[in-house]
């Protein structure tokens, strides 16, 4: 392709409202542009990126006996409401009605549409399992956009469905999806990470997320550093042995603590550890008020609280509702003397406090010397924190240590958790009904344009791997209008062409420097530039992984580019 008759917009100035440095360089380079917050234009670099990474989805996919299908990104809401998501997804869904005033909502994922067609279509067990897959522009309306690719309102995304009549062949599926995404992310070339993952909006009991490990990463990965155990820290069990002290247990007392609202400030101002207060919030639970206890030194986890309840939605009450609740502001809640309707939930940790802290549901006042079970009930103690840095593995081998990563793929484990709601039945070989056993397998395909682009770069530009670059080639002619870089250029150009490489030629009448520039924020793995050697038949060589210059004769550079690219 000759440069000057493609379309790749480079920039020399950082855009302002770029925060990563992913967004940065697919911006300056060429490969994106904005068309408002949260979506953008795929120019024709990006493009022929994004087609090399949905061949290597595709030949994955492919091993694993999906077929590939297309769905409508228009979803009926009736679908919706047959599961109960119409409601609970929540404003992430983008809702429109059409000119009948029928609900309607654009796809961020297809569970019901795939779900309603295989419960139309398949109706014996003979034509199970069946797992099928499509490629598409996905939707969602993302409160605060975000980090360019990686938090968009409109994205492309593979997502795969398979179909079953047993666990055993349920999880014999999940398991290949497991390494075909392991082949997936190994062939782009990422550092990445398989974790433990809670199910999200779609749901599941198991699921696994595939993480590439970034600095700028959304998400928190608690690893071993002895062992393969890796989850979302959202997920990552506590497995502390928590110590009950064996002084005696005082009386209980009521202090004033004027002023003194976090678990910090009430700390400092009794003189003790925050290990000894217990901290107490109220959340919403399914619209259900409950109290939740964790130690001072402890975090909530609103994920492990979510699935411990059974709660669909798990939100924080509000200070109306906690003031209408307890007379009282959020800083001195406390679990002692509560209104016999608040059921209270504890972390194992709590359990464990002796002559602990707690607020005294009073402003400004505190209790003292509070122990459980003594001085107040619990429904139930879970595991409700937070794992910390440090802490022990949950399998038992080495601590937790913390890294960030980019989200890059799930997969689930649905069972029937929408086949059961949606009547999607099929005939085992009794006879007798059976709902569909479900798994669903996703990747963002425009979140690894960026992830690749984090992992892969320079001071310069992009660094694209030999299997994902644009083109494989850059040729580089100073000038067009010198009679012999012309013609070696156009004999060169033509001559790897028959050789089945994919050349970008800058044959465009701007400066050296402009070129090189350009060139280097591209990113393409090879530059091959015709300049002053010319009439000599020498080209000069770059290297963009290494920033290795050499000199080449014409005569050898097919021989060395079959060398150079296997």
């Amino acid at each position: 392709m000759k440069q000057s008759r493609t379309f790749i917009p480079t920039m020399r100035e950082i855009p302002a409202d770029a925060e990563i440095l992913s967004h940065q360089l697919l911006l300056r380079a060429g490969y994106i542009r904005q068309h408002m917050s949260g979506v953008y234009s795929f120019l024709p670099l990006a493009k022929k990126v994004i087609r090399k990474i949905e061949n290597i989805i595709r030949e994955e996919m492919e091993k694993t006996d999906a077929v590939e299908m297309f769905m409508p990104t228009l979803q009926s809401s009736g679908l919706w409401e047959e599961t109960g998501r119409w409601n609970s997804y929540g404003a992430e869904l983008f809702r429109l009605k059409d000119r009948h005033s029928r609900q309607l909502a654009l796809g961020p994922t297809h569970e019901e549409v795939i779900t309603s067609l295989i419960r139309d279509e398949v109706k014996s067990y003979k034509k199970l399992p069946l797992t099928v897959y499509q490629i598409q522009t996905k939707f969602r309306d993302e409160k605060r956009p975000r980090f360019g690719l990686l938090r968009g309102r409109e994205f492309i995304m593979k997502d795969a469905y398979s179909f079953h009549s047993s666990e055993e062949s349920l999880e014999e599926k999940y398991n290949e999806m497991m390494q075909a995404y392991s082949n997936i992310f190994s062939k782009l070339g990422l550092n990445f990470r398989a974790v433990i993952a809670d199910g999200g909006t779609i749901g599941g009991k198991v699921s696994h997320e595939f993480m590439a490990l970034s600095d700028i990463g959304e998400d928190t990965i608690a690893y071993s550093d002895s062992s393969s155990y890796a989850a979302n820290i959202e997920m990552a069990e506590v497995n502390a042995d928590y110590v009950k002290s064996k002084e005696a247990l005082k009386d209980l007392a009521k202090v004033d603590t004027p002023g003194q609202k976090t678990i910090a400030e009430v700390a400092t101002f009794l003189n003790i550890d925050p290990s000894k207060v217990i901290k107490t919030l109220i959340f919403k639970a399914d619209e259900e008020l409950v109290v939740v206890l964790v130690r001072g030194d402890h975090e909530i986890n609103e994920i492990k609280l979510k699935n411990a309840l059974k709660a669909k939605e798990i939100e924080l009450a509000s200070e109306d509702e906690i003031e209408a609740k307890l007379s009282c502001k959020v800083g001195s809640i406390g679990p002692v003397k509560l209104p016999l309707d608040l059921k209270v939930y504890a972390d194992y940790a709590v359990e464990k406090v002796v002559n602990g802290v707690c607020g005294a549901n009073e402003d400004g006042c505190h209790l003292v010397n509070v122990n459980p079970e003594r001085d107040f009930a619990v429904e139930h103690y879970f595991d409700l924190r937070f794992i910390k840095e440090g802490e022990q593995a949950p399998d038992g081998i080495g601590t937790i240590r913390f890294a960030k990563g980019i989200e890059l793929g799930h997969i689930f484990k649905l069972g029937t958790i929408y086949s059961e709601p949606m009547k999607a039945t099929y005939l085992d070989e009794n006879g007798k009904t059976q709902p569909y056993r479900m798994g669903c397998y996703g990747i963002g395909v425009s979140r690894i344009l960026a992830a690749i682009a984090e992992q892969y770069n320079d001071a310069d530009g992009l660094k694209w791997p030999k299997q994902l670059a644009p083109y494989d080639i850059h040729l580089v002619t100073i000038s067009m209008k010198d009679e012999a870089q012309k013609k070696l250029s156009e004999e060169l150009y033509h001559l790897l062409k028959t050789y089945r490489y994919d050349i970008l030629h800058d044959d465009r009448d701007e400066r050296a420097g402009v070129k090189f520039t350009d060139a280097d924020l591209i990113g393409l793995p090879i530059r091959l530039t015709i300049g002053k050697k010319a009439q000599e038949g020498i080209i000069e060589v770059r290297f963009r992984e290494t920033g290795e210059t050499v000199e080449w004769q014409k005569e050898e550079v097919t021989e060395k580019l079959q060398a150079f690219f296997g």
